[in-house]
């Protein structure tokens, strides 16, 4: 089963926890930039339920899987590679299990979150339910992670895939999160392969995101690599429209 949550606006955080602890819903608003909060987001989360249910941000995999398959698609380097793909800040949404179970191309997706109790859930929930991939050569791991901390875990230029759902809309919306919001694309772009793609699902209007991404793209840029952002709609559900702002290289020889 799977639980989602619209937005990221206080509002919606406000009525996700209406029937929670008034001082998480605090939390969640002022705060989705601290491990704790998602410590305890996850805690009270689960203990909601007797079984296991995904919670999505925004929206589940259906929503985007046509953008995400087809990008397997189209930027396979060689028939032998395995496509590193990194899902940062993934709670214990399905998207990443999704794309290892409908993708034709192999994959090794890194499902990363920075608290222990999304991933020791995700971890349970895969052992008790396993998943068959699609392609056998496809692995899936959950790992805790610091998204300002990607560098601790991956060598520069060594992700093909880097997706996004909701993580720098959680930080730049925290009183305290918009250096970190920098400091996780700058790493991002650090491990991401010359010909990779980062994917941010987002409800943030283009204007004030496009803007932010094309200015901090200024910082990173490589020799022969200029990287260019691509908005596209991913659709209106349940009253927000949320779009897909895609970083991928152009390559200069």
């Amino acid at each position: 089963m799977i639980c989602i949550l619209k937005s990221l606006s206080a509002r919606t955080i406000r009525a996700c926890c209406a029937r929670k602890h008034s001082s998480l819903t605090t939390e969640l608003i002022e705060n989705m930039d601290k491990k704790s909060t998602w410590d305890r987001f996850y805690t009270e989360n689960s203990s909601r339920t007797p079984t296991f249910k995904n919670f999505e941000w925004f929206f589940g995999f259906d929503a985007v899987r046509h953008i995400i398959l087809t990008l397997l698609l189209q930027h396979k380097p060689d028939p032998d590679h395995v496509f590193q793909i990194l899902d940062i800040g993934c709670g214990t949404s399905a998207l990443g299990p999704c794309i290892y179970k409908h993708s034709t191309t192999p994959v090794q997706i890194t499902c990363a979150d920075i608290s222990p109790i999304a991933v020791k859930l995700m971890q349970e929930n895969i052992r008790s339910k396993p998943i068959q991939a699609n392609n056998v050569s496809s692995l899936l791991r959950f790992v805790e992670m610091d998204c300002t901390q990607v560098l601790s875990h991956y060598s520069p230029n060594s992700i093909d895939l880097i997706v996004d759902k909701g993580t720098t809309d959680a930080l730049l919306r925290s009183k305290e999160g918009k250096g970190k919001a920098r400091l996780m694309l700058n790493q991002c772009m650090k491990v991401l392969r010359n010909s990779g793609t980062l994917l941010q699902f987002s409800d943030e209007d283009p204007d004030a995101r496009l803007l932010w991404l094309e200015t901090e793209m200024q910082k990173h840029k490589r020799e022969g690599v200029i990287r260019n952002v691509v908005i596209q709609e991913v659709g209106e559900l349940r009253g927000v429209v949320y779009f897909c702002y895609q970083v991928s290289p152009t390559l200069h020889s």
